[in-house]
């Protein structure tokens, strides 16, 4: 199973509406085949609103690289805790004395 992450894009309001559709078949032609892409307009009256297109990309190869590192943290194997058992007796062993 390969990893890919949400990646978006924002589109503000104040464009022209043939500027809106060349964006959007820009974007459109830059994404990848198994995106699924979705369209969501976000924002308020206050803050103004956008166009929002979500859509999910393959990982960096540095996005991997660090996903790989992390990934073996959750779960230690058992060598690795039996020895920090035995590490921690020998402390509390040295304080004893």
């Amino acid at each position: 199973m390969t990893n890919r992450v949400k990646d978006y894009v924002d589109i503000m309001d104040h464009v022209s509406l043939d500027g809106l559709i060349a964006r959007l078949i820009e974007i459109r032609d830059t994404l990848p085949d198994d995106a699924e892409a979705e369209l969501r307009l976000r924002g308020d009256e206050i803050f103004g609103r956008r166009l929002s297109i979500g859509y999910f990309r393959p990982l960096t190869a540095e996005e991997a690289e660090c996903e790989a590192r992390y990934s073996d943290v959750g779960s230690p194997d058992a060598s690795h805790v039996a020895g920090d058992e035995s590490e921690r007796s020998d402390k509390d062993q040295r304080r004893a004395a």
